[in-house]
């Protein structure tokens, strides 16, 4: 996540609205220390501290890998850009693959390691989403709107726009669903 220069974006939307990194420790709950390690590149945040700290400066997640211009139209499976933490085998991370989130439509692979939950709680985005789900386990579960769905390998969900969803993967087996967002909201 070095090139995408997260420390650096997080400071200039921070500054931009006049907030200090203790009220960006109040908003979000995560230490001024960790977030001043985040601003200077010392430590990549996880995707759940990444979003609190979108919420709390009022910016889409997706203004943090926004890129200024698409070097390449083709992702190589070798170079995609990981949103997240993956040296950390139980945290979920994604997978970019678009070269960028400058366009209309955002497509990414989320990573969910055994027994473990996309976000800590539910969340929605403006975008619709449809997700594939890859089944590398047996089934995963996902909860939209306090309605729980099972799905297995090979099957799609929509979800709605405003959705309140979060997904479960209570198998042995590292999951891996693919999906398309419009408008981007990572």
């Amino acid at each position: 996540m070095d090139d995408l220069n997260l420390g650096k974006k997080l400071q200039m939307y921070r500054t931009s609205r006049s907030m200090s990194i203790r009220e960006l420790s109040d908003a979000t709950g995560i230490t001024a220390s960790m977030l001043s390690q985040i601003e200077h590149e010392q430590v990549n945040p996880s995707i759940n501290s990444l979003n609190n700290i979108a919420k709390a400066l009022g910016v889409p997640l997706y203004c943090f890998f926004q890129e200024e211009i698409i070097k390449e139209p083709v992702v190589r499976h070798d170079s995609r850009k990981t949103i997240g933490r993956p040296e950390n085998a139980e945290e979920v991370y994604y997978e970019l693959l678009t070269p960028d989130t400058n366009g209309t439509i955002e497509f990414c692979m989320m990573v969910i390691p055994p027994h473990s939950n996309s976000f800590d709680s539910v969340h929605c985005h403006t975008g619709e989403e449809v997700a594939y789900f890859l089944g590398d386990g047996d089934h995963i579960g996902i909860t939209i709107e306090g309605r729980t769905l099972h799905l297995k390998r090979d099957d799609s969900v929509r979800i709605a726009p405003f959705s309140n969803h979060v997904w479960h993967n209570d198998t042995d087996q590292t999951a891996r669903v693919i999906f398309a967002i419009t408008p981007p909201s990572f």
